[in-house]
């Protein structure tokens, strides 16, 4: 139990009774926190600013305090049933978030099931990397969480059934939350994609791109 208490304060901070931390902030409620639905797709949207900076450097600390990513070869860690202390939190603040505004973010069916995420994949990408497009297996639930750290980098989504050059850029910030369901979730296949020289560009300028931790939240489908 003093493990668990410890991995949370190293994610989250202190408790409520700490008023004077310094950079403290509530994220997840009222005007704290800012939701754009992008249009080209139905149930795709994006929060740039789900974690204040402290929290994303506490989030940082404690996923590299798991141990995952000791050896260099290694860049992708899978956890199933029983999140880390933190992951559950994490998926806690992400509720929160979307219940604080009065938006069609997630449907209540996903919103209030339970767990609403029981499946964690957190990815390290160093400058260069990649993924290759997808639309997740059938085996998880609608509803699919990706939180963003360190470097910012572009993902790119395309139409899962038409071959012709149609995409959506979305620029994912350090900090930032996005959530797909329905169209989004299924429809539509996500990538980061570094066919020009390993680099992104956004908006006519090359992004500084260094190492990029993704933090991945489904919810296995029942049996």
């Amino acid at each position: 139990m003093e493990d668990e208490a410890e991995n949370l304060r190293a994610a989250f901070g202190d408790s409520s009774d700490d008023e004077d931390r310094p950079g403290k902030e509530t994220i997840g409620i009222g005007e704290s926190t800012v939701w754009e639905r992008v249009e080209e797709i139905n149930g795709l949207w994006l929060c740039r600013n789900f974690l204040s900076i402290a929290h994303q450097s506490d989030l940082l600390s404690a996923i590299l305090n798991e141990g995952w990513f000791v050896e260099e070869s290694i860049n992708q860690a899978m956890r199933f049933g029983n999140l880390p202390s933190w992951a559950t939190e994490l998926s806690d603040l992400i509720r929160q978030t979307v219940e604080s505004v009065d938006l069609p973010v997630l449907s209540a069916d996903l919103l209030w099931r339970e767990p609403l995420f029981d499946q964690l994949i957190v990815n390290l990408y160093q400058p260069g990397e990649g993924i290759c497009a997808h639309v997740d297996l059938l085996r998880f639930e609608d509803g699919i969480a990706i939180v963003s750290l360190e470097s910012p980098c572009v993902m790119r989504f395309s139409p899962a059934e038409k071959e012709e050059d149609e995409y959506v850029d979305i620029l994912l910030s350090p900090g930032s939350l996005i959530l797909m369901s329905g169209v989004a979730r299924y429809r539509w296949k996500h990538e980061i994609n570094r066919k020009q020289n390993g680099f992104q560009v956004w908006e006519g300028e090359e992004i500084d791109q260094k190492r990029r931790i993704s933090i991945t939240l489904r919810k296995l489908c029942q049996a």
